[in-house]
């Protein structure tokens, strides 16, 4: 099988996805949908295509870290585009803009788009791949419905909240959403919401949709329960006594980081070795602030990324690991967490839900309501009995539903089944 995918490479989870079948010896092409080195992902031939204008406010990203100056887009307009028409549109669509870069990319990315469409669709049609795969709608999906050739069939995965957050505040980024829902002839989503609401977007009742864990599943061999490495507490500043909360989530727009750390005092005035442990956060003046003024900053250890591999020393570290999302799909950091022994709190949302049994193997809170957080992680420490129990419950539900060798396996096996039912709009005007 030969497999076109249009992704952003930034992404472990898609760099995982996609190493995952170069392994088992199929033939993949990438389009890149950022700045990217040609050479991230081995045995898999890659084409640096960045769009939404990732190519002019974006740097040329590297596996290591290493970045360069950005590369050129390259990109050519289409045949049936006016350039005129299209240069006044996006010239509309910038003033309307705060000249911000990410509000450039949301507000101006979906007609950018056309722009890449020739260079994207000759790519695609000389590889010639049985099936094309965008991983995630904004805008990897948008420009995989745009430029796939009819006679190829094309799944798009659903991430997080690619239809709860933008597509329904932005009507430009709803209509290519829209578009790209009713083009595709494969689904795959993380949880079964995200399926129901492919349906109110466009996307066929007769088509196949596969309901696939944490985006490729959790690595077991990396994300276990069992001893912590010595040097954890040392290397992130954690003291042996401390009961340790590990936010994962980083800064996003959809995760109530301020009603999270507006929860801390009050669970810090009960538990005063509790210690909140949060990642992707360090340098960010908006958090720093917040910390300062809710005077938190004994309590609180602001991390930058941390590597893959370390974050399960993190979680192993952990007594709860909190998501405290308002937008979501699942979160692959709320199964590796579970994976490693690490009692969920999270967000009361409709796809947690499908994992977490509030009171059984995790707790749940209204996102918006620092009281209720306060409640849930005050309520975590102060069970022992419900954690331990939790435990054993969450390994079983990820050996069961999530771990990545098994997840794979039916990913091979869903595209299989889309390129073997799929029929070309060809061969149906052929038959008839």
């Amino acid at each position: 099988m030969r497999i076109c995918f249009v992704a952003d490479i930034r992404s472990p989870i898609a760099r995982q996805w996609i190493q995952y079948l170069v392994v088992t010896g199929l033939e993949v092409l990438v389009i890149a949908s950022y700045p990217c080195d040609p050479n991230a992902i081995p045995g898999a031939q890659v084409m640096v295509e960045p769009l939404a204008f990732t190519g002019l406010f974006g740097k040329r990203w590297y596996p290591s870290g290493r970045r360069t100056d950005r590369p050129s887009a390259g990109a050519s307009l289409s045949s049936s585009t006016s350039p005129m028409a299209l240069r006044s549109l996006e010239r509309q669509l910038i003033k309307r803009s705060t000249g911000a870069a990410s509000t450039l990319h949301l507000l101006c990315g979906p007609v950018e788009l056309l722009w890449h469409r020739p260079r994207v669709r000759t790519a695609i049609e000389r590889f010639h791949p049985d099936v094309v795969h965008a991983l995630r709608f904004p805008f990897e999906g948008m420009m995989a419905a745009l430029a796939t050739p009819t006679t190829i069939p094309l799944i798009i995965s659903v991430w997080g909240n690619d239809f709860t957050l933008q597509a329904p505040r932005n009507p430009i980024i709803g209509h290519r959403t829209r578009q790209a829902t009713g083009r595709a002839d494969g689904l795959m989503a993380d949880c079964r919401r995200d399926v129901r609401l492919a349906r109110e977007w466009g996307f066929s009742e007769n088509r196949p949709a596969a309901v696939l864990p944490g985006a490729g599943g959790v690595r077991t061999d990396v994300f276990y329960p069992g001893p912590v490495r010595t040097d954890v507490g040392s290397r992130y500043a954690i003291p042996d006594d401390a009961r340790v909360v590990i936010n994962p989530r980083g800064v996003r727009g959809y995760v109530r980081n301020d009603a999270f750390f507006a929860a801390i005092p009050s669970v810090a005035a009960r538990h005063p070795t509790a210690l909140f442990v949060c990642v992707g956060m360090a340098g960010n003046p908006q958090i720093e602030a917040q910390v300062r003024k809710l005077g938190i900053a004994d309590q609180v250890r602001l991390l930058p990324t941390v590597p893959h591999d370390e974050m399960a020393d993190l979680f192993r570290r952990g007594d709860i690991a909190i998501s405290p999302s308002e937008h979501d799909g699942t979160p692959n950091t709320l199964l590796e967490a579970m994976a490693c022994g690490c009692f969920p709190v999270a967000g009361d949302i409709e796809s947690i839900r499908e994992w977490i049994v509030a009171g059984e193997n995790g707790l749940l809170f209204d996102p918006t309501d620092p009281t209720a957080i306060a409640g849930a992680l005050t309520d975590a420490l102060e069970r022992p009995v419900l954690r331990a129990t939790a435990s054993t419950a969450n390994l079983l539900l990820i050996a069961d539903r999530a771990r990545h060798d098994a997840v794979m396996q039916r990913a091979v096996a869903f595209y299989h089944q889309v390129v073997s039912s799929f029929i070309a709009p060809a061969a149906i005007t052929s038959s008839v």
